[in-house]
């Protein structure tokens, strides 16, 4: 059986919608346009934020990868490098010079003639060293005669000092004139006795003629008076004459006692004894001055002669028949004294131009085979030790090289061609490395920065960067090594470099990495 359903009894009465209406459109646009456009907008945002990378302009670029090469482990002797030089005397050059002044008057060599030690090289005009030394012979003489008078003169004082004869000489005199002299005072008592009694006699024979006056004559009278007078005069001097005697008698002791002390001391004659012998000392330093200047003008005449001061050939003849030479020190005056210069056949080496790429490569003792047109087969060498002579216009740094056994038609001057060979490495006791790894990039891709050497790098998530890189030696077509600063992994920008700034972005054009 049916049941018929009455949907009617599901309706429910609504309000009347009329008053509401457009508070309910203003509700719909909003729901249906403006909400919808917002999440649209976003959306649209999002994704235009999630595709930057592919929507904004990028610099396009083309890159290479770094080249990584293991290193070779050279055996020793291949050759590495080759270097222009020439040759030249080890270690310089030896000058033989004059050691006096004069003008050249003959050579006993010429270029490339072998001398031995000794041999003379030049001969000077010898005129003046032979006056010279004829002059400084007679001065010589002259002093040696200076020197026997003088040591004839101290033996005289010292004689003079052993035998002191005139001082005995002047002491017995003294005593002699002492004892005369006391025997003059002793006498002079007596003396005055005599002369009183002789006053004493002309006393009474005066008084006597006085008492005759007129029965005798006026001259015997005066005779009398004369007699008198004298006698009185004798005696008053022979009073006087003791205190005289007496002083002269002490002046003599006196005397005596000086000369005694004399005798004793002989100041006088020491004295002549220092100083004859410090003039004898002083003869004898001119003496040895006049033979030091005797010597010194043979030793000059003997130097006329310009010898080789060792065995060697000939290089150079540096001065001619009637050059001036001269002795002067200092190195202004060295080539005016320079005759000949020479070398050592056995001892020479060649200056070679290495590359700078290949001066990292070069070490002391290293093997070089060194080759010139000379010689037939190549020449043994080993490197010395490169110079600080650079040279900017070559491009190259100067190595000395030594030459092994030198064959006799090798010269000087002569061009060579060396060739550096690697050289042996020391064994190791322990398990073998593996040779190192290199990084080798192209040089053209390294430029020059304040802050050294850069390159650019292509970064993975689309950048540039600009790196600093150290640079290593110079490896071959045109690679140079890098040291620190780069990876294996890293792609070098090579095209589009230009106006190219750190961290600009890059799309890579090339899109298989290409080799350097």
């Amino acid at each position: 059986m049916t049941t018929a359903v009455d949907l009617s009894q599901l309706a429910r009465a609504r309000p009347d919608r009329g008053a509401s209406a457009p508070s309910r459109r203003r509700r719909s646009f909003f729901s249906r346009y403006v909400l919808s456009g917002g999440i649209l907008l976003g959306f649209a945002v999002l994704v235009a934020w999630a595709a930057r990378d592919q929507l904004l302009p990028r610099k396009s670029v083309t890159v290479v990868p770094v080249v990584t090469m293991r290193g070779e482990l050279r055996q020793e002797g291949t050759p590495l490098f080759q270097a222009a030089g020439w040759i030249e005397p080890r270690p310089t050059p030896m000058l033989v010079t004059a050691l006096t002044e004069g003008v050249v008057e003959k050579l006993f060599v010429v270029e490339g003639q072998a001398v031995k030690a000794g041999e003379p090289i030049a001969q000077l005009i010898e005129s003046d060293a032979k006056l010279a030394l004829r002059d400084a012979e007679a001065v010589s003489a002259l002093r040696q005669a200076e020197v026997a008078s003088m040591d004839a003169e101290l033996k005289a004082a010292e004689l003079r000092m052993a035998n002191p004869v005139h001082l005995d000489a002047a002491l017995a005199e003294a005593d002699s004139l002492l004892a005369k002299t006391e025997t003059e005072l002793a006498k002079v008592p007596f003396l005055i006795e005599s002369a009183k009694a002789r006053l004493d006699f002309a006393q009474r024979n005066l008084d006597g003629k006085r008492a005759a006056a007129g029965g005798i004559a006026e001259r015997l009278l005066q005779q009398a008076e004369s007699d008198f007078t004298s006698a009185e005069a004798e005696l008053a001097e022979l009073k006087q004459r003791t205190p005289r005697l007496e002083r002269e008698v002490e002046t003599l002791c006196r005397k005596q006692v000086a000369l005694a002390e004399q005798r004793r001391l002989l100041i006088d004659e020491s004295r002549g004894v220092a100083d004859t012998r410090a003039k004898r000392e002083a003869a004898i330093a001119r003496q040895q001055q006049s033979l030091l200047a005797a010597e010194r003008a043979k030793l000059m005449l003997e130097r006329t002669i310009i010898r080789a001061p060792r065995d060697g050939r000939v290089l150079q003849l540096a001065a001619r028949p009637g050059t001036r030479v001269t002795a002067m020190e200092g190195a202004a005056a060295l080539g005016a004294a320079t005759i000949v210069t020479l070398y050592d056949p056995n001892m020479l080496q060649i200056r070679a131009d290495v590359r700078l790429d290949d001066v990292a490569a070069v070490e002391a003792g290293q093997p070089v085979r060194i080759e010139t047109a000379s010689v037939k087969a190549p020449m043994e060498g080993f490197v010395l030790q490169p110079t600080s002579i650079a040279n900017i216009q070559k491009n190259t740094l100067e190595v000395k090289v030594a030459i092994k056994n030198p064959p006799l038609t090798v010269r000087p001057e002569m061009l060579v061609s060396a060739t550096f060979l690697a050289p042996a490495k020391p064994e190791s006791t322990g398990e073998k490395k593996s040779a190192p790894e290199r990084l080798l990039v192209r040089k053209d891709l390294v430029s020059p920065a304040e802050g050294g050497q850069v390159v650019w790098i292509a970064l993975p998530d689309g950048r540039a960067q600009q790196r600093t890189v150290q640079l290593g030696r110079a490896g071959e077509n045109g690679l140079v090594e890098i040291v620190e600063g780069l990876t294996p992994t890293d792609r070098l920008i090579v095209g589009g470099r230009d106006g190219l700034k750190n961290g600009d972005r890059i799309a890579v054009s090339n899109t298989t990495d290409i080799t350097p």
